[in-house]
């Protein structure tokens, strides 16, 4: 962004990375595969770099007001000082908390998913599928991450990249405004789980193995990150593979 600014332009897009996709090695491949894909259809975009903090969702899911509003307090004179009006990011966090926590401090952005912001490129065309893609006849199922589902209502623009993909689309029984949290929200991700029989990924793991599908789409990297740890849980993880729509999109691209 310090170039574009230093050069006087203004990119397309701010490409929000996140804390998963700039440190966790399995999320920057998701963060690479989105960034090949805006390079392919000549989007202009920039990221921060290291002018970018954590948004500080997991401060503020765990409690820990006082910390989220210093960051979030950073973000925003670095977003405003550069004049920024339209994010797109991997990570639902994020999303969520750049789109309708921060307005209340003063952000105030066009915020978009990174699967509804492929949706809108395939639907104008800029994306376009290898006749014969990788996926081709292969069975998926998604599951809905609960900042994208059930905190913000977005349920057909992942699947609609999916079955873009010409792919034969399996819903598990609990999908949607029914669906299973991965267990990470919340900020669970970053502490260890209370007592109990079973671990939420482990379950909702199982629930993706029942629809027989060889690949389970996710959209958000702490999703990809407990459902992946479900799959080893249950030794599977040789057939079947958690990819990150984004992954699904670049390798399938013409």
């Amino acid at each position: 962004m310090s170039e574009y600014a230093a050069n006087g332009e203004n990119p397309e897009v701010l490409f929000w990375v996140g804390c998963a996709g700039s440190f966790d090695q399995r999320a920057q491949r998701i963060t690479k595969a989105f960034a090949q894909i805006l390079d392919k259809v000549g989007i202009k975009f920039a990221i921060l770099g290291k002018e970018e903090m954590c948004t500080g969702d997991p401060a503020r899911r765990a409690g820990n007001e006082f910390l989220f509003q210093m960051m979030a307090y950073n973000n925003i004179n670095t977003l405003n000082a550069y004049n920024v009006k339209k994010i797109v990011t991997a990570c639902p966090h994020c999303f969520n908390i750049l789109k309708n926590e921060y307005p209340a401090l003063g952000g105030n952005y066009e915020v978009i998913h990174h699967t509804t912001f492929l949706q809108g490129l395939i639907n104008q065309g800029r994306v376009k599928m290898k006749e014969d893609g990788v996926y081709k006849g292969k069975k998926i199922t998604y599951h809905d991450s609960c900042y994208l589902g059930r905190g913000n209502n977005i349920y057909e623009a992942p699947r609609a990249v999916l079955e873009a993909l010409d792919v034969e689309l399996v819903e598990m029984k609990r999908c949607k405004t029914n669906g299973m949290c991965c267990g990470a929200g919340g900020a669970q991700m970053f502490k260890e789980e209370e007592p109990g029989s079973t671990r939420i990924n482990f379950e909702r793991a199982e629930q993706a193995l029942e629809t027989g599908a060889n690949i389970i789409a996710a959209n958000c990297p702490f999703c990809t990150t407990m459902l992946t740890d479900g799959v080893k849980n249950k030794e599977k993880e040789d057939t079947v593979k958690v990819l990150d729509v984004a992954e699904l999109v670049a390798a399938s691209m013409a």
